[in-house]
């Protein structure tokens, strides 16, 4: 191991006690603020309904710990999204229990205790030591914010001893001991296991969001708009710039503004934007091409946007690129129609997927009539399709997945849902299928929407859509000139 479970390393120095002693004195205290969250009553209101799902058993919701890159570095911690919508903690190593309690539950939160200037650890440990990461809330501290009982998380097998392992269900591939300890041996081969269950009842309450959570997408969907600008402005109309520069300068604003990227940049440059998930991004932009750039932010919240725009690299479509886009945009627009409470997730999908079929047919690629090619023995639309209209967001890019289809995607969606629409056709590079001039093509149209009393709003709407407008985005992007990452 490069560590010890108190974060001592086999090659730290064997400290003389004289050094030891004169580093336990001569602290000050260090505060930190410990007013409650925002998002506390709302969290509160969460462990409630979870609760009434599961009346009578104990339930456990770890969040994980921090994963070894190689040797003694980690990657950046990034929370449970179950934990996190339930909690509101972002720190590595706590455990959500809800204990049955009368009618309902009791919930404690079990996590690290703050080892402050008191304890070795304090200076001696890499992974926990306050002098090498920072000022850590004490439990109390953490109480206030969450709004939550916290209890040092050594003692949770004590709380746990007697649970009734056939009443008790825990969120599992987050900790192995407790996986094992609360292992369902009885569970069926197919179908619901009793993690599960609890798994898919937690994304099935995720499905509505709440106003407090709306405003996060909407936040991680602005800074994400201000990310698309910052690259439209250094994306030369003549000449070459690298994906990569691309993907680093959207980096920035998700860094500077957010807590980072909610998911890894997809920049396809050319033919590289017929891979759906590109993202090596070793390519470079070339004019006369089109750049597909498929980007969001990740709020400080852990909510995250998605958004997805396919421009022209010398800022005007030829007249086939303009063609194509224009039939992904009015599928788009047709799907977004649709949208209202009640509608069915397959409806959507299937306005979608029309649109684009007929468009395919206009183009003169299709065989067949549209309707056999939409038909369910058939689908041979799908060759220039490749996926479905979107998905649900929140916490997750992919949010909710976890969900029983009668509830996600053979269900409806229902108000203040919020989910993707994402359109795409794909000309494969070496596909003889298609006119030479759209081989290597690819175009996708994506934004972010919440379902309304009576229709859909378009959280993304910063960003412009239909084939002029973007046109006349671009110009107006290079024209203002680049600007430093974070400047208004």
């Amino acid at each position: 191991m490069a560590e010890t479970k108190s974060g001592e390393r086999p090659h730290d120095p064997k400290f003389p006690e004289k050094f030891l002693e004169f580093m336990r004195s001569g602290w000050g205290p260090l505060d930190l603020d410990a007013a409650p969250l925002p998002q506390a009553a709302f969290t509160a209101r969460r462990r409630e309904a979870l609760s009434s799902a599961f009346p009578g058993e104990v339930l456990i919701v770890p969040t994980g710990e921090e994963q070894r890159r190689s040797n003694d570095t980690f990657y950046p911690f990034r929370a449970g999204s179950d934990f996190v919508w339930l909690t509101g903690d972002q720190d590595p190593e706590g455990v959500l229990v809800l204990h049955p309690s009368g009618g309902g539950h009791e919930a404690v939160l079990y996590r690290r205790p703050r080892k402050g200037t008191d304890s070795d650890e304090f200076f001696r440990s890499a992974k926990y030591g306050e002098l090498w990461i920072g000022r850590k809330h004490s439990l109390d501290e953490t109480e206030v914010r969450l709004g939550l009982p916290c209890k040092d998380v050594e003692g949770l097998d004590e709380a746990l001893k007697g649970a009734d392992r056939a009443r008790t269900r825990i969120l599992r591939g987050f900790d192995s001991a407790l996986d094992a300890r609360f292992a369902d041996e009885d569970a069926p081969e197919e179908g619901l296991t009793r993690d599960g269950e609890l798994a898919a009842v937690l994304s099935e309450l995720r499905l509505r969001k709440d106003s407090w959570e709306i405003e996060q997408l909407q936040d991680a969907v602005d800074i994400t708009v201000r990310g698309f600008e910052d690259v439209a402005r250094i994306i030369p109309a003549t000449g070459s710039v690298s994906e990569r520069l691309i993907e680093g300068v959207f980096r920035s604003r998700a860094r500077l503004e957010g807590n980072g990227l909610g998911y890894d940049s997809i920049v396809g440059a050319g033919s590289h934007a017929t891979t759906l998930h590109w993202i090596t991004n070793d390519g470079a932009t070339k004019t006369g091409e089109l750049l597909l750039m498929d980007m969001g932010v990740e709020n400080h919240h852990l909510y995250t946007a998605d958004v997805t725009r396919t421009i022209p690299v010398d800022g005007r479509f030829t007249p086939l690129q303009k063609q194509v886009y224009d039939v992904v945009h009015a599928s788009q627009q047709a799907g977004m129609d649709v949208i209202r409470p009640g509608t069915e997730f397959q409806e959507i999908h299937q306005t979608c997927m029309r649109v684009l079929a007929e468009g395919l047919s206009d183009l003169g690629i299709l065989p067949g009539s549209v309707d056999e090619a939409l038909d369910k023995d058939s689908l041979i639309y799908r060759r220039w399709t490749l996926h479905g209209f979107g998905h649900m967001l929140g916490l997750d890019v992919h949010d909710c997945a976890a969900s029983r289809p009668e509830h996600y995607y053979k269900g409806a969606v229902q108000e203040d849902f919020v989910l993707t629409v994402e359109p795409g056709l794909y000309f494969q590079a070496n596909d003889e299928l298609v006119p030479e001039e759209l081989r290597g093509v690819g175009i996708r149209i994506e934004d972010d929407v919440r379902v309304t009393a009576d229709g859909c709003e378009n959280l993304s709407d910063g960003l412009p859509r239909s084939s002029d407008e973007v046109e006349t985005w671009l110009a107006e992007q290079r024209e203002a000139g680049p600007r430093i990452a974070g400047a208004n």
